[in-house]
C-alpha cells in the first residue's frame, strides 16, 4: 500500500517539477512548484517524518510560494519565452543528463550498512523549542518581522506613497 502512495507522491513531484520548468506563465510555474512541494511532503509522510512533512507544507508549500506570487505581482514580470527561442537548451539538456547520471552512481553502488533513527515526537520538539531554545526562536521571529516591515517600506516608497 505504501508503494502506491509513494508512486502518487513521486508522480506529483515529477509532474510539478516539469511544470515549473516548462510553464510559459510564471504564475503557473509557481503553482507547479506548490504541487511539487505537496508531493515532497507526501514522501516525507511515507517515511514517517511527520514534522518534516508539516514544515515542507507550511514553509515551502505555503510561505515560499506565496512570497513568489507576491513578488511577481509587485514586479509585474512578463511571461518568459518558450524553449524554442533559446538556442542553448541542447547544451543544458546534455549537462543536466550528465549530472543526473553522476547522481545516479551511488544508487548503483550497493551499500549494506543501514542506520536507524530514533523516533522524535513533535510535542517534544515543541517543548524543546519553546523552553530550551526560546530566545533564539524569538530572535528569529524578530528578524523576520523586521524584514517584513522593510519590504513594506520599500514597496510603499517605490509606489510614491511616501508621506
Amino acid at each position: 500500500m505504501s508503494v502506491v502512495f509513494f508512486a502518487i507522491a513521486a508522480i506529483l513531484v515529477i509532474s510539478g517539477g516539469i511544470g515549473v520548468v516548462a510553464a510559459r506563465n510564471i504564475v503557473y510555474a509557481a503553482l507547479s512548484l506548490l504541487v511539487a512541494m505537496v508531493g515532497t511532503a507526501g514522501v516525507f509522510l511515507i517515511g514517517l517524518a511527520e514534522f518534516l512533512a508539516l514544515v515542507q507544507l507550511l514553509i515551502y508549500g505555503g510561505a515560499v510560494v506565496i512570497v513568489i506570487l507576491f513578488s511577481l505581482m509587485l514586479t509585474r514580470i512578463q511571461d518568459f519565452e518558450f524553449l524554442k527561442a533559446n538556442r542553448q537548451w541542447p547544451i543544458a539538456l546534455i549537462v543536466a543528463m550528465s549530472l543526473l547520471g553522476l547522481l545516479g552512481i551511488p544508487i548503483l553502488i550497493e551499500d549494506s550498512t543501514t542506520t536507524t533513527m530514533g523516533s522524535t515526537n513533535i510535542s517534544e520538539l515543541g517543548l524543546s523549542l519553546f523552553s530550551d531554545w526560546a530566545i533564539p526562536f524569538e530572535l528569529a521571529s524578530l528578524v523576520l518581522l523586521i524584514a517584513l516591515i522593510g519590504a513594506v517600506v520599500v514597496v510603499r516608497r517605490d509606489n510614491g506613497e511616501d508621506k
